[in-house]
């Protein structure tokens, strides 16, 4: 197992390092960060942009260096910086360029490499190695790290072992491929060789476009770390989240399932917006794991892990009781309480059909509606559920408290508070084999902690039901959007959950709907709109890429399921594209590359018909 307690929370207490004046890992609290996204080179618009993000509130501010002449400006940045009374500690971005590198160690706080191309080959191409030859490549990094490990021991200076999903070098990719796996492995032939050398001064990242994949990629190194005796602090990030709802909800699923595994010494937000967004986002995640907002699970209550490893996919066996559990997507229940009318189905992601007088289905609309004792006289779709705390209706909610023997051969919703675990009497909950369990997170300390135990108990019980996520807020603002994504999304992530129930105030409705279904999307167990990759823009970017991913959104909302890659620039577009069907990368100031996977179909087109020949080349090929 990855962690030794998976139903409370443990901090793992990580080795302590200095980054500047700000110390990070050991018992620090989790620290912030985010990046610039301006020319390095000009000086004052950079230096304008990091007093912008640490007054937002980070720790720490990365920049990209991409050559030795733009590490020659980090000393112009740094004078100017502390000037104006800033000395907050900055990171060098650094991609294929050892030499940058070095030079960059010499002045600044911390370097960021990346694995997958500081010392290794990066041409997309599949090798065939002996495991003498593959044993030889590995040794041949020593030869452009350890000079850069020499400057950061005589500087004091930081290294941040980096490794992306999207640019794992070809010798990994071809012994490993793209896994969470490949990934750790990456990771650790530097940090053995850091450790050859006593080098100590080491954060390490692990990030991927895919929370799934940045939550497994980390727990698999966390354990690999375990078992070779190292404790370097990590850095957690969803690289490529995106803008919006999306990024924050792929953002809070990822970081948030990883601290409350206790994994996690600082964090950055990836947003497609202004790098001074991040900051509050980030913060706000933070504080709900907050080591102080956990409760205490029992041993008694804590059931066996039986054949898990939580480092890949493995959904819970449920049986299928109406369209829920079994094979069946996870539904979606809408709270229209308070607003049983048109208005509340409508905004569930029905359309109105005027001619026909009733509700069409979109592929945003909810499954069931929650009405509580209102009255219901409207027209919905076939395969639309209505359910009801009255007790005549055909599908019946109720509370755990409320159950009664007579009520065991009905179909019924049966609201159970995760809070409660050390109540609930599972031999009693096995009677009730036609029913939907709702396992309500929302008065929880621990709700991750306490859902992980609910289902694994049920599990030992040999309880199959479908049980449904319920999360409810007085109202459904920035914090709530966060906390459930984290909190539903972490427990979906794990495999467990057949539904989602989400309920704010009747004004709420849209929202709450909306993200029900950008949680099941972003922990891809229900796929329902397009899926953008896009990065968060740094001073490599060849265009806007907030206003380019507002149009490319605009002109492809409608293709459901289609995964499209929106990234600034070369660095890890195309390995990000492994996710993606098609790609828009920048490849020169003005001038797009759009691609199919990884297959270039039309090259340096300018940015200004970009969008439009990218939804031509869709759907060509759609």
């Amino acid at each position: 197992m990855y962690i030794e307690d998976y139903f409370n929370y443990n901090r793992i207490k990580t080795q302590k390092i200095s980054i500047g004046a700000i110390p990070l890992g050991g018992d620090e609290p989790i620290r912030i960060q985010s990046m610039t996204n301006t020319d390095t080179s000009d000086v004052e618009a950079t230096v304008n942009q990091i007093i912008e993000i640490t007054e937002a509130g980070a720790d720490y501010v990365r920049l990209t260096v991409q050559t030795t002449r733009v590490a020659e400006k980090l000393n112009d940045i740094k004078t100017l910086l502390k000037k104006r009374g800033f000395d907050v500690p900055l990171i060098a971005d650094i991609h294929f360029s050892p030499k940058a590198a070095e030079l960059a160690a010499k002045i600044i706080e911390k370097v960021r490499i990346n694995p997958g191309n500081y010392a290794d080959l990066k041409q997309f191409k599949h090798i065939e190695y002996t495991d003498e030859e593959y044993t030889a490549e590995v040794e041949s990094l020593k030869t452009n790290f350890i000079p850069l490990l020499n400057i950061c021991k005589e500087h004091k200076t930081v290294i941040r072992i980096g490794t992306n999903h999207g640019s794992l070098s070809d010798r990994i990719l071809s012994r490993y491929g793209d896994t969470p796996e490949g990934m750790t492995e990456a990771t650790m032939e530097f940090l053995r060789i850091c450790k050859a050398e006593n080098f100590n001064d080491i954060v390490i990242s692990m990030k991927a476009s895919n929370p799934l994949v940045m939550i497994y990629a980390n727990r698999f190194l966390v354990q690999q770390m375990r078992q070779e005796d190292m404790n370097f602090p990590l850095h957690l990030g969803v690289t490529e989240a995106g803008n919006d709802l999306e990024g924050r909800i792929k953002s809070a699923a990822g970081i948030g399932t990883l601290l409350a595994d206790g994994i996690g010494d600082t964090v950055r937000v990836s947003l497609t917006e202004s790098p001074a967004k991040e900051i509050p986002v980030a913060k706000k995640i933070v504080e709900i794991f907050n080591p102080e907002n956990f409760a205490t699970l029992s041993i008694a209550d804590s059931p066996e892990i039986k054949d898990r490893t939580f480092t890949d996919y493995e959904k819970r066996k449920s049986s299928e009781i109406i369209n829920i559990g079994g094979n069946n997507v996870p539904v979606v229940i809408s709270d229209i309480s308070g607003k049983c009318n048109s208005d509340g189905i409508k905004e569930s992601g029905f359309m109105f059909n005027e001619k026909e007088n009733t509700f069409e289905k979109t592929d945003l609309a909810a499954d069931y509606l929650f009405i509580n004792n209102e009255n219901f006289n409207y027209n919905v779709p076939a395969g639309t559920g209505i359910i009801s705390e009255n007790k005549n209706c055909r599908y019946n909610y109720l509370g755990y408290n409320d159950l009664k023997e007579e009520h065991v051969s009905e179909i019924q919703f049966i609201e159970i508070n995760a809070s409660e675990i050390q109540k609930t009497d599972f031999e009693k909950l096995k009677k009730y084999n036609q029913s939907v369990f709702i396992l309500n997170l929302t008065n929880s300390a621990s709700a991750i902690h306490y859902g992980r135990a609910f289902f694994l108990k049920a599990e030992a019980y040999g309880i199959k039901n479908p049980i449904l996520l319920k999360h409810t807020f007085k109202t459904i603002n920035d914090y709530a959007i966060l906390k459930a994504s984290a909190e539903i999304g972490a427990l979906f992530i794990d495999g467990f959950g057949d539904g989602i129930m989400i309920s704010g105030k009747p004004e709420d409705i849209e929202k709450a709907n909306e993200l029900s279904f950008g949680i099941l999307q972003a922990c891809r167990t229900r796929i329902t709109k397009t899926e953008y990759i896009s990065c968060p823009s740094c001073g490599r970017t060849l265009f806007n890429l907030e206003e380019t991913t507002a149009k490319i959104k605009e002109k492809t909302a409608h293709l459901k399921g289609v995964k499209i890659a929106i990234m600034g620039c070369i660095v890890n577009g195309l390995g990000e594209m492994a996710d993606a069907d098609f790609g828009y990368v920048g490849t020169g100031t003005g001038k797009v590359t759009l691609y199919k996977n990884k297959e270039v179909i039309r090259r340096n087109i300018p940015e200004n018909e970009a969008p439009d020949v990218l939804l031509q080349i869709i759907e060509q090929y759609s």
